[in-house]
């Protein structure tokens, strides 16, 4: 095989967007965002959302929940065995805990969720990892409780340290039901005449088009758990400028957009319950990284623990901003492809 051989470090343009207005329970500021893409038009039309919602008076996100997730794979000779590895499992808790909390400083078990299938265990495991995305620590945690189970019981066979329960990177709905990264939601109420003066549409048009295109259009289509325009798109450009794992985008993406009228004005929010971002880990040493990281103050060493739950609301808003003004966009016929044939050709 042949040696592989490292190139020079790929070049994808990034700009800074905002300010972002955001408030949380821990803190409320005005936020450049970088976002790296080859899609052009996707900076000024961020930008448009973020000038329109800082009018407004800011986003408001919370942090739901934030977890990792690794599954494992069992045989067992037959059903009836499964169940009761299963119900040995579940009451043995404590010693789960300590064989997950023995495999890093960081990791700890939050849950277990089982499945028999016939003769065979998937076990999803759930774990808190501080401030990194967690993939490898929750692997390395689901070997160890794997190995231990497997240990206890010699009738057990090993089938996949990976049961695509987890689910990685791939469309599912468990990770809407159960959740995996951190579930975040944005929202924010934009005045009516903002609405006409910034984003050029009404309230009345927003909801109805996110009715009949986010929510419908998405049920047509089979989507999984998922009624957006475009959250993949804001969602990659914020990964690659804060150097996260880009494939993570697949289960990302997979988010809600409700909107309503609010005595005549705007309430819109986008629900992600799976961002999967770290402030530490694989590819945080880049230059370029660090130095988005330190801009967004999600490197800072006062508040580890914290830093990737910041990381995770600040792409929700970015994402929340895109896709407001998108969706105003597409209220007016011809404004989209003017606006990419402007930029882009």
């Amino acid at each position: 095989m042949a040696k592989l051989q490292q190139l020079s470090p790929a070049q994808i343009p990034q700009t800074l967007i905002g300010p972002i207005k955001i408030i949380t329970d821990d803190f409320s500021e005005d936020i450049m965002i970088p976002l790296a893409t080859f899609e052009t038009p996707l900076w000024p039309s961020t930008n448009r959302g973020a000038r329109v919602t800082c009018l407004a008076g800011g986003i408001s996100a919370t942090v739901i929940s934030d977890k990792m997730t690794r599954s494992i794979l069992l045989e067992a000779p037959d059903s009836r065995c499964a169940k009761i590895v299963i119900d040995e499992i579940s009451r043995d808790r404590e010693s789960l805990e300590n064989i997950v909390m023995s495999s890093s400083r960081f990791a700890k078990l939050l849950n277990l969720h089982f499945e028999i299938v016939a003769n065979l265990i998937y076990l999803r495991l759930e774990f808190s990892t501080g401030d990194a995305s967690g993939h490898n620590m929750a692997t390395l945690a689901a070997e160890k409780v794997m190995n231990f189970i497997l240990e206890k019981n010699d009738s057990l066979n090993y089938l996949s340290l990976s049961a695509n329960i987890c689910t990685d990177k791939k469309v599912s709905a468990i990770n809407g039901i159960l959740g995996r990264g951190k579930h975040v939601i944005a929202e924010v109420v934009i005045p009516a005449k903002l609405c006409s003066r910034h984003l050029k549409t009404t309230p009345e048009k927003v909801v109805d088009l996110n009715i009949k295109k986010n929510l419908l259009g998405s049920n047509l289509a089979g989507s999984i758990r998922t009624g957006n325009a475009h959250f993949a798109n804001i969602l990659l450009a914020f990964y690659l400028a804060t150097g996260q794992d880009a494939a993570n985008i697949v289960e990302g993406s997979q988010g809600i957009v409700h909107t309503e009228i609010r005595n005549n004005d705007l309430y819109f929010s986008v629900t992600l319950p799976n961002i999967i971002v770290g402030s530490v880990g694989n590819g945080k040493e880049l230059d370029f990284v660090k130095k988005n990281l330190d801009q967004l103050d999600c490197n800072n060493p006062q508040n580890i623990g914290k830093n990737a739950q910041r990381l995770a609301i600040i792409a929700a808003c970015s994402v929340l901003c895109g896709e407001l003004s998108l969706l105003a966009s597409l209220t007016n016929p011809g404004d989209l492809m003017r606006a990419h044939t402007k930029l882009e050709r």
